[in-house]
């Protein structure tokens, strides 16, 4: 700024104290001095952007923004399942196989391996299976899958992999190492890498037998041929002093028939029977590959006892790789510089073209620099960021605000911004999720579920949970509760799903009438008669007048309006519903010990298949008896054996989907749950993110998204401008009162030197 109109302006702030008074020429220099530099302070803080959470050595860094809203629990692959754990996981760990990005539905594609499994059926004796081969034999038998896998893949650079010039192990058994003083993996300044082989993939699998981990995966994966073993192995071996169950133990040490390397390149996993949705499972972070060395570095006492773990630090062959932790405050995950590389995809579906998600066509991967997580407990903070600029992008499915007004209109084409948000570059996009909301009956109990007692009494518990399904008015509940966001639920497989089924086939009869294009839902007259064909009109035993009570039990923090609806709604059922709030532990032993009457829960697809939703129903699955995801405990003869024998049949087998049909059917009439929702994932994207686009069931999505920095911190810029008029007041006020005080000490100081030269 020219000197002359800072003198102008200088003294235009001084006017105002000029004219309080006369102020001795100490007055006129201090007014003279404060105007110019409060106006040197107000035109410096224009260019500053004064709440930028973000260190400066940021600026101009392609990272992506993001948040959690809760602590990760596990990193390790071994444990992780939760959502919050796989948004970080799938950026640093690769799997065998993963997902097309933008392809719908769901397509699975080689990621470490070098093309999909050769897939080998076997009899008892391991020789092939013949064609058309009895359920027995098949079940008798073995799928071998051989999996070529790509070379030249390298970890990320890892102090694991640190040697000392003659070939030791830096920082792994190593005294002179000094770990007791080391709070992150930072501190550690060598880093070594190795290209991935097999066997990492065989240490991998092994670790989900380890007692300790108590690996969500181990369900599934002792199928492999002598995994169930290793596992019992272990807990011998440790009973009897020869392992430590809480330090490192050697894998390579223990033997498993179903895993093998026939050279470092190559992946044999053997498992009994046929479960042709074993190949989703190698798509999951469960078989991220873990090299022995790495496990070992992370059991060495010393760094445990900081928190210095494969739980808390990923170690993987993925795009980025964890610089950062600082646990409940901020992770960081910056470039792998080991990665192999991709290409961003040339093909989509729908309208991808049409939005632009093809514009970067070709281009190398990762597009952006990394990503940094900060913890956020407060969804109304999130939001006011995402607005401020500090967030890239808000997605339902980790947060949902409490109302969508001002955000949100129905367009043409679906849900768009509003104008406000359109405004400001915002972009929406939906999907609806692989998933479904459901109000859960236990059919062990006598009353609701009955399905231990006698056909008579078997049918009446029926009747009773059709009648509930009829009052509990979804479409209504998603309009209260989910700011009409999502779907009433039909059935328990959701869009997106084989078995799903559109228009009046896809409707449960149960529970709506086809009428006018649409499904209506059953008018309450008609769950009153069920009632009263059940033996309980106006909600009271027909023989002994007592009322009927429906508990339900809820873990704290459901909310309080959504149980008054849930009473409002039975009342004309005459049924009283009785919450039994408890905290999430004791709720969590309630429903693996059955003891409820109905409860609210939730499952999303682990992969695109409708077996993954109806084991939920399978017998052998039930949580109270086999400690499996079958919270209601639902057992149907004629369910279980179609289950049984879906879950042997290919993928591809045109037989499939009317089993499928059936088994829905099936689930439908016998009302085990109370179907409520499928939910639809809403992402809000700011005008300088690229590339976004909902996808629940892939998690691997960061490496695909642009960062334009510079229109970021622009538009952060012109959001974020600093009110400077009040603080250009206060300054004025306050040289006024310094002026005002400073004549009083003038006119103070001569009346004492009258008085003095008076004496």
């Amino acid at each position: 700024m020219q000197r002359g109109l800072l003198h102008k302006l200088s003294g235009f702030l001084m006017r105002p104290i000029l004219a309080a008074g006369r102020p001795g020429r100490g007055g006129r220099r201090i007014a003279h001095l404060l105007a110019p530099l409060a106006l040197c302070g107000l035109i410096t803080a224009c260019d500053t952007v004064w709440n930028d959470p973000y260190p400066a050595d940021e600026e101009g860094r392609a990272l992506v923004h993001d948040f959690l809203s809760e602590r990760p629990k596990h990193l390790d692959p071994a444990q992780s399942y939760a959502e919050p754990e796989s948004w970080v996981n799938y950026q640093v760990y690769e799997s065998l196989y993963g997902y097309e990005y933008l392809r719908r539905p769901y397509t699975l594609r080689p990621e470490l391996a070098a093309e999909m499994p050769r897939v080998r059926y076997l009899d008892a004796q391991k020789q092939t299976l013949a064609a058309g081969a009895s359920a027995e034999a098949i079940a008798q038998g073995f799928t071998e899958y051989e999996i070529p896998l790509r070379g030249g893949i390298r970890y990320q650079p890892h102090p694991a992999f640190a040697r000392e010039a003659a070939g030791r192990f830096a920082y792994i058994d190593n005294p002179a190492a000094r770990l007791e003083t080391i709070r992150s993996l930072a501190e550690l300044k060598e880093s070594g890498t190795r290209e991935l082989v097999a066997n990492d993939f065989i240490y991998a699998i092994k670790r989900l037998a380890r007692p300790k981990l108590h690996s969500p995966a181990f369900d599934v994966f002792r199928t492999v041929v002598g995994l169930e073993d290793l596992g019992k192995r272990l807990r011998e071996d440790a009973k009897a002093g020869r392992i430590d169950p809480d330090g490192w133990i050697d894998l390579d040490r223990y033997p498993v028939a179903g895993l093998e390397a026939p050279d470092p390149h190559t992946l044999r996993i053997t498992i009994r029977g046929r479960y042709p949705q074993f190949i989703y499972w190698l798509a999951m972070g469960f078989t991220a590959p873990i090299p022995p060395e790495v496990d070992r570095f992370f059991s060495q006492r010393a760094l445990a006892a900081n928190n210095i773990s494969l739980d808390t630090w990923p170690v993987g062959t993925g795009p980025y790789m964890m610089v950062k932790h600082e646990e409940n405050r901020e992770i960081l995950l910056l470039k792998n510089p080991n990665w192999r590389g991709e290409t961003y995809p040339c093909e989509g579906s729908g309208d991808d073209r049409e939005k632009g998600l093809l514009a970067d066509c070709g281009k190398p991967l990762p597009l952006n620099d990394g990503i940094k997580w900060v913890r956020e407990r407060e969804g109304i903070s999130f939001w006011n960021k995402f607005l401020q600029g500090y967030y890239d992008e808000f997605s339902s499915n980790k947060i949902r605000l409490s109302s969508i007004d001002n955000i949100l209109v129905q367009g043409a084409n679906g849900l768009d911004a509003a104008p406000q948000m359109r405004d400001r570059g915002v972009r929406v996009d939906s999907e609806v999720d692989a998933g479904v909301w459901y109000y859960s009956f236990n059919m062990l109990d006598p009353i609701w579920g009955a399905q231990d007692k006698d056909k008579a009494s078997q049918e009446r518990a029926r009747k009773l949970r059709q009648a509930v399904s009829i009052a509990m008015d979804m479409e209504e509940y998603i309009q209260v509760f989910a700011a009409g966001i999502g779907q009433a639920a039909q059935g328990p497989i959701p869009p997106g799903i084989p078995g799903y089924r559109e228009g009046a086939a896809g409707i449960n009869p149960y529970v709506y009438d086809w009428a006018d294009e649409a499904p209506r839902r059953k008018p309450i007259a008609y769950a009153q008669r069920l009632m009263a064909e059940a033996g309980y009109p106006q909600g009271r035993d027909a023989k002994t007048g007592e009322p009927l009570i429906l508990y339900m039990d809820i873990a704290a923090g459901m909310r309080r309006e959504s149980l008054d609806w849930i009473q409002r709604k039975l009342r004309p059922l005459g049924l009283q519903m009785v919450p039994r709030p408890t905290d999430f532990n004791r709720f969590q032993e309630k429903v693996q010990q059955g003891n409820y009457q109905v409860l609210y829960w939730g499952w999303s697809a682990d992969y695109p298949d409708p077996e993954n939703f109806l084991f939920l129903f399978y017998g052998k699955n039930a949580k109270a008896t086999h400690q499996g995801e079958n919270v209601s405990n639902y057992a149907n003869p004629e369910f279980d054996a179609l289950f049984e024998r879906l879950r042997t049949m290919d993928l591809d087998d045109p037989q499939r989907l009317p089993l499928v049909d059936r088994m829905v059917e099936l689930v439908r009439r016998d009302a085990p749950w109370i179907f409520v929702m499928n939910d639809t994932t809403i992402s809000l994207s700011n005008a300088w993110m690229h590339n976004s686009k909902p996808a629940r069931m892939l998690r691997a999505v960061r490496k695909y998204q642009r960062i334009d920095a510079a229109e970021r911190e622009r538009r952060i810029a012109e959001w974020n401008r600093p009110i400077l008029w009040p603080m250009a007041v206060l300054l004025v006020l306050l040289a006024l009162a310094v002026a005002v005080g400073w004549r009083q000490y003038q006119r103070h100081e001569r009346a004492r030197g009258a008085s003095g030269g008076a004496g």
